[in-house]
């Protein structure tokens, strides 16, 4: 992955950001991430009333990759609305692993630009796979 690019998924992360839907919390979270055929995909986190019906940025920005057709993400950056680094929840940990290997690069940035680095792997250790269906 070039600087270029992972500028771009910054840059992505932040615009989709701006489009959040989160009234409630006013935590504006943006997610952008290059799948493995080098297209780039977006989403922004959308709350709703019904609180547990919300989603997560990730999860947008996947759905948005798989509703265009791609099949593995290369590497996905999500965007804090503050100074701290917003981490995947437990759920959009195992829905990236669900289309990343392990060593797949997750990069979190802050609204001041400072980046953290780690792996899906990483993240969520012996997270649970396809494979493990196999009967």
């Amino acid at each position: 992955m070039t600087n270029n690019n992972i500028k771009l998924l910054i840059e992505k992360a932040y615009s989709a950001q701006q489009h959040s839907h989160s009234p409630y919390s006013s935590f504006k979270v943006g997610a952008a991430l290059i799948s493995d055929n080098g297209d780039v995909f977006s989403g922004c986190n959308v709350e709703s009333a019904a609180f547990p019906l919300g989603q997560c940025a990730e999860a947008t920005a996947i759905g948005n990759m798989v509703t265009h057709g791609g099949k593995r993400i290369s590497h996905i950056v999500i965007a804090s609305p503050n100074d701290d680094f917003c981490f995947p929840c437990g759920g959009c940990r195992q829905k990236i692993a669900e289309f990343a290997p392990d060593d797949t690069p997750v990069t979190m940035v802050t609204k001041t630009g400072e980046t953290h680095d780690t792996t899906i792997g990483e993240l969520l250790p012996n997270a649970f796979r396809a494979h493990a269906l196999d009967k």
